[in-house]
């Protein structure tokens, strides 16, 4: 089983619910689903040990009618949903969720005065960054925290948006387009089964995540401190007249989409093995951290391309 670079999926807690998560179960011909009682049966009331109800006949007597055998014949077994288990409708749609406060997250600041959108976007950026943290390092998803974190990364997004577009118009709504299809290619090249989470693209996105981690911690000290007059940085600096920001963001980009092949498969590994249905807003919560990277760095590069001109 191979769990990504997003620490959501490779924590302790989420590869624990997959790998201890018992197999669903199915009931067995005649019987009513597990944890289900017979029609007019009180809760927890079982037959007496080693006693079996004759073929065709009901509980305490109540004979079937042939149409009821049949029908009981033709019900199906207990699903993910009857017994508690993780379910891809479960992800899609608190995904969805997360995802939709982020866009109003983002809505408030950019419908905001430009003082307010400011203070908002650092009560975002400082705030999503604990809430990451704590939801990232809890032992069990909290849906209320998962939330507050996406409403968070959307007053920061909103705020980074309106900052980039106020000298370069429209490349918000080209990153959201720009994430939108890295997002559907990705999937869509997963699914087919042209890409895989492999140990061998494991290894490769390790390496290559701590090499970007590294450059771009080095490139903020050289702004903070006043080393280089871009304000980009080493970004700024241009290789073969393109610029090493947009290089590097592309590079960056290439990661994310990694990372969005591991959390599928991460997603798909849990609703096999038959994860609680609660392991949904983790998924969701994994989800949403990478699809802000991505809108992150396409973003960044779009203002950098665009800041050249």
């Amino acid at each position: 089983m191979a769990f990504g670079g997003n620490p959501v999926f490779r924590g302790k807690n989420f590869k624990e619910a997959v790998a201890t998560a018992p197999p669903i179960p199915h009931a067995p011909y005649g019987q009513q689903p597990y944890g289900q009682q017979p029609y007019g049966q009180p809760y927890g009331q079982q037959q007496p040990y080693g006693q079996q109800q004759p073929y065709g006949q009901a509980p305490y007597g109540q004979q079937m009618t042939p149409e009821q055998l049949d029908q009981l014949y033709k019900a199906p077994s207990a699903g993910p949903v009857e017994t508690g288990r993780l379910t891809y409708d479960d992800v899609i749609m608190k995904t969805l969720a997360c995802l939709g406060l982020v866009v109003l997250g983002a809505a408030v600041t950019l419908a905001v005065p430009v003082g307010a959108a400011l203070g908002l976007m650092v009560l975002g950026a400082i705030g999503g960054f604990v809430l990451a943290l704590v939801n990232s390092f809890k032992r069990e998803p909290v849906a209320g925290l998962i939330l507050a974190y996406a409403a968070l990364e959307g007053l920061f997004l909103g705020g980074l948006t309106r900052l980039v577009d106020a000298f370069a118009p429209g490349v918000g709504l080209q990153a959201v387009l720009g994430t939108i299809v890295v997002t559907g290619v990705t999937l869509a090249l997963y699914k087919s089964g042209k890409v895989r989470a492999t140990p061998g693209l494991m290894k490769f996105f390790l390496i290559a995540i701590v090499g970007y981690l590294a450059f771009s911690l080095v490139n903020l000290g050289l702004v903070l401190f006043g080393a280089v007059e871009s304000p980009w940085g080493l970004r700024g600096i241009e290789v073969m007249g393109i610029p090493l920001g947009v290089i590097v963001g592309l590079f960056a980009v290439v990661l994310a989409a990694i990372s969005l092949i591991f959390d599928f498969n991460s997603i798909e590994e849990g609703v096999r093995a038959g994860a609680p249905r609660r392991y949904a807003w983790t998924a969701a919560f994994g989800l949403t951290v990478t699809l802000v990277w991505l809108y992150t760095e396409i973003l960044r590069i779009l203002a950098i391309f665009n800041s050249n001109d």
